[in-house]
């Protein structure tokens, strides 16, 4: 009996083992997945709240930089299989005392680079003074399809990074004025390089991945950044490494803004007569045409909504225009052949002359 534990002692246990089990995030929650989600739900999910939650877009919030931390600390879990699965087993308790808490990362800067949108990551803070490295330009060719329904892009970046070394260096090295009395009275002036001693370092060539989404309605020519991957400045920052965007010809279709084209070859009788058709999308569903009246060569029509989506609303879509070319058979008709058409068209003959500029 003297083992036992006093019943008082059992119900702060019991308190503290819930108030703590409740305490932790839930990180699923807060990217708003469900918990079966894969990696790139995972991932699309947090570069949407990441956008708009910004603390930067967002300075009237007085919440937003928990926010952001919070959608942080959820894709930094989430996106890691190991730490998944100890997040899966006992919460956010478990990441707290394995892994000494969260790194205290920018994953937006991180994984995502710089967007352009004036947030105030670490490629604005910059001093304007500070010398910096070349940006680089890299041409990504992507598919019609990837800019219809998106993609991940995964990308092996060799980048030369500044590490220390033994020794120092001359470093910061700048021209100044120099006064020097020459006598009583006589002062000389003159200007010298002054350098300041710094550390020395060495470049070493290191391997890091990049992920690169290619975002549903991208736009040719559009640039995405990757804020401090371009080249090193031994002195300073590095430069930027700028994705460009660029659209690969499809065999069917030709985008024009957010607007599709595509050309349709029917046989003289679907012309004449009226016909119904699947034309296969670039995600795969069909897009389902009916006519039943002629069409003449060079007819066009308009499916509204199946265009490319707009990429500041991926709920708009475009236009698909489908233009229709006619097919002529190549056999010979008999005479009885000929008066049947003649009897079925029951066309007289049209003769006009025109100089092919204007229409008639």
């Amino acid at each position: 009996m003297s083992n036992m534990k006093p019943r008082w002692y059992c119900v702060i246990v019991f308190l503290t083992l819930t108030i703590g089990g409740e305490a932790g995030r839930d990180f699923y929650k807060i990217l708003g997945v469900p918990r079966s989600a894969n990696l790139n739900q995972i991932k699309k999910a947090y570069r949407k709240l990441a956008k708009e939650y910004h603390p930067d877009k967002n300075k009237g919030d007085p919440n937003a930089e928990e926010k952001f931390r919070d959608l942080g600390a959820a894709y930094e879990v989430l996106s890691d299989e190991n730490k998944r699965e100890q997040f899966d087993r006992c919460g956010e308790e478990c990441i707290s005392k394995e892994d000494g808490g969260f790194g205290g990362m920018d994953p937006f800067a991180s994984f995502f680079g710089d967007f352009g949108f004036g947030f105030g990551s670490q490629g604005h803070s910059r001093e304007r003074e500070m010398p910096r490295g070349g940006d680089i330009v890299m041409d990504m060719y992507v598919t019609l399809e990837e800019l219809y329904v998106g993609n991940f892009v995964e990308m092996i970046r060799n980048k030369p990074v500044a590490r220390a070394a033994a020794g120092t260096r001359k470093c910061n090295c700048r021209q100044e004025m120099v006064t020097r009395q020459l006598g009583p009275g006589r002062f000389q002036m003159t200007q010298q390089q002054v350098c300041d001693d710094c550390p020395n370092v060495k470049l070493v060539n290191e391997e890091r991945t990049l992920e690169f989404e290619i975002e549903p309605g991208m736009v040719d020519g559009q640039e995405h950044r990757f804020v401090g991957e371009g080249e090193p400045h031994i002195d300073g920052e590095p430069g930027d490494l700028k994705i460009k965007i660029k659209t690969m010809p499809h065999d069917k279709f030709e985008r024009r803004g957010d607007d599709l084209y595509t050309n349709v070859t029917l046989s003289l009788q679907e012309a004449l007569i009226g016909f119904e058709m699947d034309i296969t999308h670039l995600d795969g569903h069909k897009v389902h045409i009916v006519r039943e009246k002629p069409t003449f060569p060079g007819a066009r029509i308009r499916k509204k909504g199946e265009g490319m989506p707009n990429y500041d609303n991926n709920n708009l879509f475009g236009t698909l225009y489908i233009t229709f070319d006619v097919e002529f058979p190549k056999v010979e008709f008999n005479a009885e052949d000929k008066e049947e058409l003649k009897r079925i068209l029951n066309q007289a003959s049209i003769e006009k002359v025109y100089n092919g500029l204007r229409g008639y």
